[in-house]
């Protein structure tokens, strides 16, 4: 049966080019990855909260206009525009330093255009400086996969040299393994692709099997990419105790029901992740430098976005989709 992609949910259409407004900047796209918050929005799974919004959140491109009240960036600094858009800085959420939690955040792709499209505008104080060790297609994916992945490993506690498990390996998995490896954790991926599970040993996991499949050792902690709520019982059975299960997309379809003797009890833990904070951001990508990450990805011309989204549905990609908008490096 043809799945939501079949029905053509993506449009190429003609807009005008945005201006900056006081405190934005313009960015001429290079490239933007496609992640899988995009394909929820395209089939449907997440409502998109403004009529025919660009979607598209892990952006590179040059700055090329800027408003009024603009300090941080030039024109022509190569920046990344991430998923969190804005936040109302005035909530408790966000005077605690929890911005992920702001009760009126805004989104990249989902509130406001993205960057499927020749140019976007961002607020500037939500915009990254990139390190230039990555090319513009190796940095698209940072910008979501990597961050929410990073956030996701904190969120699990697992400690430097601890026992990781990872369900599913796509776009935010291999950045977020290569994390793990480098502060010395022991990985074990789970996942029904054979050209993923190839991709993490290749990376260095300690072992591979299919999705459902016991890890060899109990874990210290667990992230659960795939948005497949019927891994969760597994993945928490296979927690040591005091472990902790990490929740890392946005949408995951129904978890089963637990049973508190096999899958909570010994203090086992199940959380979600939200969003991210800027401090996540800038903490991720100094990291990524420094160990340094690569990211895998195959590219696609701009066109051939739907194809992108076709083939991250169809599970036909080993690491992250990238369209290269305009010569991507």
């Amino acid at each position: 049966m043809p799945g939501p992609m079949a029905g053509g949910p993506l449009r190429l259409v003609e807009r005008a080019v945005p201006d900056p407004a006081p405190g934005q900047v313009r960015v001429r796209v290079r490239t933007c990855g496609v992640c899988r918050t995009d394909l929820h929005l395209a089939e449907g799974d997440l409502a998109p909260r403004r009529h025919l919004v660009v979607p598209g959140h892990e952006v590179v491109g040059t700055v090329d206009a800027a408003g009024d009240g603009c300090t941080r960036f030039a024109e022509g600094d190569r920046i990344g525009v991430p998923w969190l858009a804005s936040t109302c800085g005035t909530c408790r959420f966000c005077a605690a330093g929890d911005e992920n939690l702001c009760v009126s955040p805004t989104f990249t792709g989902w509130d406001l255009d993205g960057g499927y499209a020749e140019h976007v505008v961002v607020d500037e104080r939500f915009a990254y400086a990139l390190p230039e060790v990555f090319s513009d297609e190796e940095a698209a994916p940072l910008l979501c996969a990597g961050i929410i992945g990073y956030r996701a490993l904190r969120r699990s506690r697992v400690k430097p040299g601890g026992r990781l498990g990872i369900y599913g390996f796509g776009g935010s998995a291999h950045l977020t393994a290569q994390v793990a490896l480098a502060e010395g954790c022991r990985v074990h991926v789970l996942t029904r692709s054979p050209e993923a599970r190839r991709l993490a040993l290749a990376l260095g996991a300690s072992s591979v099997g299919d999705a459902a499949d016991a890890p060899p050792e109990p874990l210290d902690a667990a992230i659960l990419f795939a948005p497949v709520g019927t891994l969760v019982p597994p993945a928490l059975a296979a927690l040591d105790r005091g472990g902790t299960l990490a929740v890392a997309g946005i949408h995951l379809s129904d978890i089963p029901p637990l049973d508190y003797q096999e899958h909570l009890f010994l203090e086992r833990q199940l959380c979600s992740v939200t969003a991210n904070t800027r401090r996540d951001g800038e903490e991720f990508l100094r990291l990524a430098a420094e160990v340094p990450v690569h990211a895998t990805t195959t590219p696609y011309a701009f066109d051939d976005a739907p194809r992108a989204l076709e083939d991250l549905a169809a599970d036909r990609l080993t690491g992250a989709a990238v369209l290269v908008v305009a010569g991507g490096s």
